[in-house]
């Protein structure tokens, strides 16, 4: 848990009884946990403005284990089933509840570690850059950070449904791994400019979680009615930019955070993640990348790699 804002060395193992789900929750036994940008901004009482209230906070958005005891209004789910799931917090533990409606089956052939890389992942790109981003076949699609858990999530998903994919990542090494994953290019941005190197792609959809001076050669580098998307803000949320340049081009700039929304809106993105990406899953056609697995001790040590970008995929917890 978060004893207070601050550093990795706020978070400790505490032991709390086990929690009871309501009538429509479900008690799951916790294998693995994955870890997210915004679990180092909840420590530090940046998200949302959280400040001294993430106190006593569990922090960890998503989760994969085997359901130990289900609510009568639970549905589907029976002690024994594997399943990976969203959770607003709570997921750095032994034991998480959850809306049923908020979780999903291990996928076949997935291990359920492998799985617990999925759910923050999987529905942030599938809300952002298909729903609200409206990506279609054919269209060509930039996501930054192509070698973190978001990027090698959307690079697959777009390339599988038909889209052109370009992306950034910080060395050499990340971008053949994100060509390697489907995109047609990969800017090394420590050692050249994206918008130079793509200014002539013409790109339809960009789903970016930098800010900063990104915004405005994001806003540059896409065609008319492109759409840009943002998750997060790392280099700083206010930016400048052209009102005439967006209208005359008809552009679309928006974002969203997943972990605000109500549990109805929850039920209903995973539903859909369910119906079009679970069977794309199971099929093999995606290929999980886990870095490294951290004991649930050493959840401050694992927040200090996720900082440091060293990273390429997911980085786990395990109980």
């Amino acid at each position: 848990m978060i004893t207070q804002p601050g550093g990795p060395e706020v978070l400790q193992v505490q032991e709390r009884p086990i929690p009871v789900p309501n009538s429509h929750e479900v008690l799951i036994r916790v294998q693995a946990a994955g870890l997210n940008r915004s679990d180092v901004m909840l420590r530090e009482g940046k998200y949302g403005g959280a400040g001294n209230s993430v106190a006593g906070v569990v922090p960890g958005l998503e989760v994969a284990g085997h359901v130990v005891q289900s609510g009568v209004e639970a549905g589907r789910w029976q002690p024994g089933d594997a399943v990976c799931a969203l959770l607003s917090e709570g997921a750095y533990a032994e034991y998480a509840v959850v809306d049923a409606r908020h979780c999903l089956p291990v996928p076949q052939g997935w291990s359920v570690e492998e799985a617990a890389s999925l759910p923050e992942t999987v529905l942030t790109v599938w809300h952002n850059v298909f729903q609200k981003g409206a990506l279609k076949p054919g269209e060509n699609f930039l996501v930054h950070g192509g070698s973190s858990g978001i990027g090698i999530t959307a690079i697959q998903l777009a390339k599988l449904l038909g889209s052109n994919v370009f992306a950034t990542a910080g060395s050499d090494e990340k971008c053949r791994t994100c060509e390697e994953l489907g995109a047609i290019k990969c800017v090394n941005y420590k050692q050249e400019d994206f918008e130079t190197a793509l200014k002539d792609a013409g790109i339809d959809v960009i789903l970016d979680m930098v800010g900063g001076d990104y915004t405005a050669k994001n806003l540059r580098l896409l065609r008319p009615g492109g759409r840009l998307q943002y998750i997060n803000a790392m280099q700083g949320p206010k930016v400048e930019i052209n009102l005439m340049d967006i209208m005359t081009r008809r552009l679309t700039l928006s974002g969203s955070m997943l972990r605000p929304r109500d549990a109805d809106f929850k039920a209903a993105l995973v539903a859909a993640v369910e119906e079009h990406v679970w069977p794309l899953l199971a099929a093999g056609k995606f290929r999980p990348i886990i870095y490294r697995t951290f004991p649930l001790a050493e959840a401050g040590a694992a927040q200090t790699l996720m900082v440091s970008s060293e990273h390429t995929g997911k980085i786990l917890l395990t109980m």
